[in-house]
């Protein structure tokens, strides 16, 4: 009777990990689509940033204004990519911690 129980106990087990597992996984996907769709908007506001610049670079009158144009379109890009790089390190901390945290509780409950 003993490994009968003991089974159920391991079914129980099993079960929870599979739930713990398909929460997980749910919570990746989610987080993956909003990835996907923030990088497509900075690709969209970086291209539109380009292209404005490019515009402005053919209506400069002079050597001084084509610099002094692409020098902001650096600082521009530049603070752009740092931001955004900070606030993806951020974003990857925060989704390995959320969906971490379905899988961790029944391994912490089974080894309590």
């Amino acid at each position: 009777m003993t490994d009968v129980a003991n089974f159920g106990d391991f079914q129980r087990v099993g079960q929870k990990g599979f739930e713990a597992a398909v929460d997980a996984y749910g919570k990746f996907n989610r987080a993956f689509q909003a990835l996907a769709t923030r990088t497509t908007e900075n690709a969209k506001k970086a291209f539109e940033d380009t292209t404005r610049t490019f515009e402005q670079l053919l209506g400069a009158k002079s050597i001084e204004q084509v610099i002094e144009i692409q020098s902001q379109y650096a600082k521009r890009a530049y603070d752009n990519f740092v931001a955004e790089a900070s606030k993806l390190g951020e974003w990857y901390v925060g989704l390995v911690q959320d969906a971490s945290k379905p899988v961790e509780q029944p391994i912490k409950k089974k080894i309590a």
